[in-house]
Protein backbone atom coordinates (compact mmCIF):
# COMPACT_ATOMS: atom_id res chain seq x y z
CA UNK A 1 0.00 0.00 0.00
CA UNK A 2 0.98 3.56 -0.73
CA UNK A 3 2.00 5.17 2.71
CA UNK A 4 1.29 8.45 0.84
CA UNK A 5 -2.26 7.44 -0.40
CA UNK A 6 -4.79 10.53 1.03
CA UNK A 7 -4.18 14.09 2.41
CA UNK A 8 -0.41 13.48 2.12
CA UNK A 9 -0.79 12.27 -2.29
CA UNK A 10 -2.55 15.16 -2.72
CA UNK A 11 -0.42 17.48 -4.85
CA UNK A 12 0.83 20.59 -3.15
CA UNK A 13 -0.55 24.10 -4.69
CA UNK A 14 1.93 27.50 -4.91
CA UNK A 15 0.27 29.94 -2.06
CA UNK A 16 -2.10 32.40 -3.64
CA UNK A 17 -0.43 35.41 -3.12
CA UNK A 18 -2.29 38.12 -5.04
CA UNK A 19 -0.80 41.16 -3.60
CA UNK A 20 2.89 39.92 -3.81
CA UNK A 21 2.11 38.84 -7.61
CA UNK A 22 0.48 42.33 -8.56
CA UNK A 23 3.18 44.36 -6.77
CA UNK A 24 5.39 42.26 -9.27
CA UNK A 25 3.70 42.47 -12.37
CA UNK A 26 3.52 46.59 -11.52
CA UNK A 27 7.02 46.65 -11.19
CA UNK A 28 7.09 44.15 -14.66
CA UNK A 29 5.17 47.29 -16.51
CA UNK A 30 7.20 50.42 -14.93
CA UNK A 31 10.58 48.44 -15.69
CA UNK A 32 9.03 47.78 -19.34
CA UNK A 33 6.99 51.32 -19.89
CA UNK A 34 10.58 53.19 -19.08
CA UNK A 35 11.08 56.73 -16.59
CA UNK A 36 9.25 59.05 -18.73
CA UNK A 37 6.21 57.20 -20.13
CA UNK A 38 2.95 58.47 -19.01
CA UNK A 39 1.06 57.48 -16.70
CA UNK A 40 -3.15 57.48 -15.90
CA UNK A 41 -1.94 60.01 -12.80
CA UNK A 42 -2.10 63.44 -14.78
CA UNK A 43 1.62 65.02 -15.03
CA UNK A 44 3.10 62.20 -13.73
CA UNK A 45 5.59 59.72 -15.75
CA UNK A 46 6.50 56.35 -14.92
CA UNK A 47 9.62 57.52 -12.84
CA UNK A 48 7.50 59.93 -10.83
CA UNK A 49 4.72 57.03 -9.90
CA UNK A 50 7.93 54.63 -9.03
CA UNK A 51 8.90 57.68 -6.69
CA UNK A 52 5.25 57.70 -5.17
CA UNK A 53 5.55 54.60 -4.24
CA UNK A 54 8.76 54.04 -3.08
CA UNK A 55 7.78 57.20 -0.63
CA UNK A 56 4.50 56.02 0.60
CA UNK A 57 6.54 52.53 1.93
CA UNK A 58 9.27 53.85 2.85
CA UNK A 59 8.78 57.49 4.31
CA UNK A 60 5.85 57.37 7.23
CA UNK A 61 6.72 61.34 7.69
CA UNK A 62 4.90 61.43 4.20
CA UNK A 63 2.46 59.63 4.14
CA UNK A 64 -0.40 61.61 5.14
CA UNK A 65 0.00 64.20 2.92
CA UNK A 66 -1.19 61.91 0.30
CA UNK A 67 -4.67 62.09 2.01
CA UNK A 68 -4.47 65.07 3.61
CA UNK A 69 -4.19 68.38 1.00
CA UNK A 70 -2.80 70.26 4.09
CA UNK A 71 0.53 68.14 4.83
CA UNK A 72 0.74 67.33 0.54
CA UNK A 73 3.42 69.95 -0.09
CA UNK A 74 5.62 67.93 2.46
CA UNK A 75 4.85 64.56 0.68
CA UNK A 76 5.23 66.31 -2.80
CA UNK A 77 8.74 67.54 -2.10
CA UNK A 78 9.81 64.20 -0.50
CA UNK A 79 8.49 62.25 -3.61
CA UNK A 80 9.91 65.38 -6.26
CA UNK A 81 13.34 65.03 -4.15
CA UNK A 82 13.32 60.81 -4.92
CA UNK A 83 13.07 61.08 -8.56
CA UNK A 84 15.74 63.66 -8.85
CA UNK A 85 18.18 61.12 -6.50
CA UNK A 86 16.93 57.75 -6.77
CA UNK A 87 17.83 56.03 -10.80
CA UNK A 88 14.53 54.88 -12.25
CA UNK A 89 15.70 51.17 -12.09
CA UNK A 90 16.77 51.71 -8.59
CA UNK A 91 13.22 52.91 -7.49
CA UNK A 92 11.40 49.92 -9.44
CA UNK A 93 13.76 47.54 -7.49
CA UNK A 94 12.84 48.87 -3.74
CA UNK A 95 9.21 48.30 -5.03
CA UNK A 96 10.15 45.54 -6.00
CA UNK A 97 11.87 44.22 -2.77
CA UNK A 98 8.83 45.56 -0.84
CA UNK A 99 8.84 47.80 2.05
CA UNK A 100 11.53 48.22 4.73
CA UNK A 101 11.07 46.20 7.79
CA UNK A 102 10.41 48.93 10.01
CA UNK A 103 7.31 49.95 7.49
CA UNK A 104 3.46 49.85 8.50
CA UNK A 105 3.13 48.16 4.67
CA UNK A 106 5.41 45.12 6.22
CA UNK A 107 3.08 44.09 8.31
CA UNK A 108 1.12 41.18 6.11
CA UNK A 109 -2.28 42.50 7.07
CA UNK A 110 -1.46 46.16 6.54
CA UNK A 111 -0.13 45.09 2.97
CA UNK A 112 -2.93 42.95 2.18
CA UNK A 113 -5.90 45.49 3.41
CA UNK A 114 -3.79 48.89 1.59
CA UNK A 115 -1.84 47.53 -1.16
CA UNK A 116 -4.13 45.47 -3.10
CA UNK A 117 -5.94 48.39 -4.35
CA UNK A 118 -2.88 50.65 -5.03
CA UNK A 119 -1.12 48.37 -6.57
CA UNK A 120 -3.62 47.08 -9.25
CA UNK A 121 -4.58 50.82 -9.55
CA UNK A 122 -1.25 52.04 -9.98
CA UNK A 123 -0.65 48.96 -12.27
CA UNK A 124 -3.59 49.84 -15.22
CA UNK A 125 -2.44 53.77 -14.70
CA UNK A 126 0.66 52.50 -16.64
CA UNK A 127 -0.51 49.79 -18.63
CA UNK A 128 -3.80 51.75 -20.04
CA UNK A 129 -1.31 55.01 -20.80
CA UNK A 130 -0.12 52.79 -23.14
CA UNK A 131 -1.69 52.15 -26.93
CA UNK A 132 -3.78 49.23 -27.82
CA UNK A 133 -4.71 48.55 -23.79
CA UNK A 134 -6.90 45.69 -23.36
CA UNK A 135 -8.25 44.81 -20.06
CA UNK A 136 -6.64 41.76 -18.06
CA UNK A 137 -8.39 38.62 -16.72
CA UNK A 138 -7.67 39.11 -13.10
CA UNK A 139 -7.31 35.96 -10.80
CA UNK A 140 -10.11 34.82 -9.06
CA UNK A 141 -7.69 35.60 -5.76
CA UNK A 142 -7.30 39.11 -6.76
CA UNK A 143 -10.83 39.88 -7.88
CA UNK A 144 -11.61 38.64 -4.80
CA UNK A 145 -9.12 40.85 -2.80
CA UNK A 146 -10.19 44.44 -4.46
CA UNK A 147 -14.15 43.21 -3.98
CA UNK A 148 -13.57 43.00 -0.52
CA UNK A 149 -11.67 46.58 -0.51
CA UNK A 150 -14.65 48.21 -2.45
CA UNK A 151 -15.60 50.09 0.30
CA UNK A 152 -12.57 52.37 -0.23
CA UNK A 153 -15.19 54.06 -3.19
CA UNK A 154 -17.09 55.56 -0.69
CA UNK A 155 -14.36 57.71 0.67
CA UNK A 156 -13.71 58.27 -2.89
CA UNK A 157 -17.07 59.31 -4.02
CA UNK A 158 -18.14 60.67 -0.91
CA UNK A 159 -18.52 64.03 -2.49
CA UNK A 160 -20.90 62.91 -5.15
CA UNK A 161 -24.62 64.26 -4.62
CA UNK A 162 -25.91 61.05 -6.14
CA UNK A 163 -26.51 57.80 -5.02
CA UNK A 164 -24.15 55.39 -6.87
CA UNK A 165 -24.24 51.74 -6.65
CA UNK A 166 -22.15 49.12 -8.44
CA UNK A 167 -22.84 45.99 -9.85
CA UNK A 168 -20.60 43.53 -11.03
CA UNK A 169 -21.39 40.91 -13.63
CA UNK A 170 -22.77 38.46 -10.94
CA UNK A 171 -25.36 40.69 -9.95
CA UNK A 172 -23.80 41.82 -6.32
CA UNK A 173 -23.69 45.04 -5.67
CA UNK A 174 -22.07 47.47 -3.27
CA UNK A 175 -22.84 51.18 -2.61
CA UNK A 176 -20.41 53.69 -3.72
CA UNK A 177 -22.20 57.09 -2.75
CA UNK A 178 -25.05 57.62 -0.14
CA UNK A 179 -25.97 60.88 -2.51
CA UNK A 180 -25.78 62.95 0.53
CA UNK A 181 -22.32 65.10 -0.76
CA UNK A 182 -23.05 68.54 -0.79
CA UNK A 183 -23.05 70.45 -3.95
CA UNK A 184 -20.94 73.07 -4.31
CA UNK A 185 -20.50 76.56 -6.59
CA UNK A 186 -20.28 75.89 -10.10
CA UNK A 187 -21.80 73.72 -12.91
CA UNK A 188 -24.64 71.18 -12.83
CA UNK A 189 -23.38 70.11 -9.10
CA UNK A 190 -23.12 73.76 -8.01
CA UNK A 191 -26.80 74.09 -8.27
CA UNK A 192 -28.10 74.46 -4.59
CA UNK A 193 -31.50 75.65 -3.06
CA UNK A 194 -30.72 79.38 -3.96
CA UNK A 195 -28.04 82.06 -5.61
CA UNK A 196 -24.81 81.75 -4.30
CA UNK A 197 -25.29 79.18 -1.51
CA UNK A 198 -24.81 75.84 -1.73
CA UNK A 199 -27.21 73.13 0.22
CA UNK A 200 -28.73 69.20 -0.16
CA UNK A 201 -28.76 67.47 -3.77
CA UNK A 202 -31.34 66.91 -5.09
CA UNK A 203 -33.15 63.38 -4.99
CA UNK A 204 -35.35 63.69 -7.95
CA UNK A 205 -32.72 62.40 -10.02
CA UNK A 206 -32.50 59.13 -8.45
CA UNK A 207 -29.16 57.05 -8.27
CA UNK A 208 -26.97 55.96 -11.04
CA UNK A 209 -25.67 52.21 -11.50
CA UNK A 210 -22.53 51.44 -12.32
CA UNK A 211 -22.42 47.95 -14.19
CA UNK A 212 -18.86 46.03 -14.78
CA UNK A 213 -15.73 43.53 -14.40
CA UNK A 214 -14.94 44.42 -10.54
CA UNK A 215 -11.24 45.82 -11.69
CA UNK A 216 -13.03 48.36 -13.86
CA UNK A 217 -15.33 49.22 -10.90
CA UNK A 218 -12.45 50.00 -8.96
CA UNK A 219 -11.02 51.92 -11.13
CA UNK A 220 -13.97 54.07 -12.44
CA UNK A 221 -14.81 54.04 -8.86
CA UNK A 222 -11.23 55.78 -8.19
CA UNK A 223 -11.10 58.48 -10.69
CA UNK A 224 -10.41 56.57 -13.52
CA UNK A 225 -13.85 57.19 -16.03
CA UNK A 226 -11.86 57.48 -18.73
CA UNK A 227 -10.36 54.47 -19.47
CA UNK A 228 -12.77 51.87 -17.21
CA UNK A 229 -14.87 49.62 -18.93
CA UNK A 230 -17.82 50.06 -17.43
CA UNK A 231 -21.78 50.99 -18.22
CA UNK A 232 -23.72 53.56 -16.64
CA UNK A 233 -27.42 53.37 -16.35
CA UNK A 234 -29.80 56.46 -14.29
CA UNK A 235 -32.36 58.81 -15.02
CA UNK A 236 -30.18 61.69 -17.58
CA UNK A 237 -30.93 64.10 -14.57
CA UNK A 238 -28.77 61.80 -11.88
CA UNK A 239 -26.16 61.00 -15.01
CA UNK A 240 -25.66 65.05 -15.89
CA UNK A 241 -24.57 65.74 -12.29
CA UNK A 242 -22.37 62.92 -11.56
CA UNK A 243 -20.50 63.25 -15.38
CA UNK A 244 -19.87 67.03 -13.97
CA UNK A 245 -18.84 66.19 -10.36
CA UNK A 246 -15.03 65.52 -10.28
CA UNK A 247 -13.49 63.35 -7.71
CA UNK A 248 -10.03 61.36 -7.64
CA UNK A 249 -8.20 59.09 -5.52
Amino acid sequence: MNRHFGRDAAPSRAPVRPVRDERSALCDALAEAGPAAPTGCAGWTAADLAAHLVVREGRPDAGPGILLPLLAFHTERVRRRAVRTSAFEELVDRIRRGPPKWSPYAVPVMDKNANAVEFFVHHEDVRRARPDWEPRTLSPALEDLLWRRIKIARFALRKVPVEVTLIRPDGRTARASSGRGRRTPGGAAGRASGPGRTGPPSRSGGGVRVHGPVGELVLWALGRADVARVRLTGSPQALDILHETGWRL
